[in-house]
């Protein structure tokens, strides 16, 4: 069938109104959530050949998301969907005011290859808790990974209610020439601009998760093992190609050189080498050759080497990294970390400032000033203070970009809010109301008017 049948079937199934049951939905997470469990193994095996990534590292990164965000979903969808009263005003006496949560209608996820199973279900997720029909568009890039989705979901649920798209650019290009209620996108900012124009030919509204340069400053007052330690967890994790990842560090110069010694020490402890379970491959050749021409080799102050038939880049840290550099200019979404030193902690931060807002940033310190610099100066979707990435894992936090590293969040309640429209509804008693805003207007009527309003 093509993109556009199934969209109207979708349409056709939103219509009848059966999505909007809660007891519906939760039927539907229940399925899920048991599909998910019992097909780990196909979700594993599609991980490793695309990857080579082991089953731990899919289960924490990408499976445990996704059932974390059902469950989440399962004990709170009641209370999310019902109306929420709220204050109703002087004017509006004698009345109550409710918002109203209403799904928006037929959803389109366009999902990222980096964590390819996490960055389609768990929107999807969101959609069905709102009480959308969804097609899930996942990239083609992790070819593995998007058949096993489309098994997974095209096996086991209409077509008419949720549904995997296979395919590349041109089937991308195709479905959004149609028109959803809402598309909600996780990739590049260059792919998220050309949605977000495709989107604007329908009034569509659009949720970006895009990327950037994700900073971490390490300051004087940090304890330099604990921030050597979790940077190179977080950097390292899928090799790099993580969209929160630490992209740089700013470091202090008074601590610089320590925190390089720490963070050898990490890699090496950490045992990243080629074929190891707990190391990712670049996922493509493509890929592999964008990251390689961004090493400069009279910077290399631990690792650099590389092959290609594997895809395997081995982490790599450049020191005394300037911002002209060829390494500077763009995200890396690989396995290297520049190190910039810096002599005043307000010029690091202002050299984030006059840069676009990243997607994330991070802040290793145990002095309260330089937190609160930190938060007040520097514009970004999310972040920690002495870790790094852990801000997605916690639910009651909202996930997402600001400017150039996208708009619009989702994760709990966030999520539900995201795909749903908030309904606006005003009750009147029809009896106790005074005439003051009806004709004839008068002077007494507009003294009245003036108190209450």
């Amino acid at each position: 069938m093509t993109i556009a049948e199934i969209l109207q079937l979708q349409k056709k199934f939103f219509q009848t109104q059966h999505t909007k049951d809660v007891d519906f939905r939760i039927e539907q997470f229940e399925k899920f959530k048991d599909l998910l469990v019992q097909h780990q193994d196909l979700l594993y095996e599609a991980t490793a050949l695309d990857f080579g990534k082991s089953q731990f590292e899919t289960f924490t990164t990408e499976i445990s998301f996704i059932l974390n965000d059902i469950d989440y979903y399962l004990k709170n969808l009641s209370s999310l969907s019902k109306p929420k009263k709220v204050k109703t005003n002087l004017a509006n006496q004698i009345g109550s005011s409710k918002i109203h949560y209403e799904p928006l209608g037929n959803i389109l996820v366009i999902g990222a290859w980096n964590y390819p199973y996490q960055l389609s279900f768990s929107p999807t997720v969101a959609a069905i808790a709102a009480g959308n029909c969804c097609i899930i568009k996942p990239s083609e890039i992790a070819e593995n990974t998007m058949k096993a989705m489309a098994k997974l979901i095209n096996e086991n649920f209409p077509k008419e209610y949720l549904y995997v798209f296979e395919g590349g650019i041109s089937e991308t290009t195709e479905i959004l020439k149609e028109r959803f209620d809402k598309i909600f996108f996780t990739g590049s900012t260059k792919v998220g601009k050309i949605v977000y124009q495709a989107a604007a030919e329908h009034l569509t509204p659009v949720t970006l998760e895009l990327g950037g340069k994700s900073p971490v400053i390490v300051t004087e007052n940090a304890d330099i093992e604990v921030a050597a330690k979790r940077i190179i967890w977080g950097k390292f994790l899928n090799a790099g190609q993580t969209c929160v990842a630490p992209d740089y560090i700013l470091a202090d110069e008074k601590i610089k050189n320590r925190l390089l010694e720490k963070l050898k020490f990490y890699i090496q402890k950490f045992n990243y080498q080629n074929e190891s379970e707990h190391y990712t491959k670049i996922i493509n050749e493509k890929n592999f050759d964008r990251i390689i021409n961004l090493i400069d080799p009279k910077k290399i102050y631990f690792g650099g080497n590389s092959e290609r038939e594997n895809r395997f880049i081995e982490p790599t840290i450049l020191n005394d990294i300037n911002w002209n550099d060829n390494i500077m200019q763009e995200e890396i979404f690989g396995p290297l970390l520049p190190v910039i030193p810096f002599k005043d902690y307000n010029e690091a931060l202002h050299e984030i400032m006059i840069r676009e807002k990243p997607l994330s940033a991070y802040l290793f310190t145990n002095n309260p000033e330089e937190k609160d610099r930190f938060l007040n100066t520097i514009s970004f979707g999310g972040g920690c203070i002495n870790d790094v990435i852990m801000h997605l894992s916690n639910e009651n936090l909202p996930f997402g970009g600001v400017g150039s590293s996208g708009m619009g969040n989702y994760h709990g309640k966030f999520g539900f809010e995201t795909f749903s429209h908030q309904k606006a509804v005003l009750e009147k008693k029809t009896w106790g109301e005074p005439d003051l805003k009806y004709p004839p207007y008068t002077d007494s009527k507009k003294k009245w008017i003036k108190r209450l309003l």
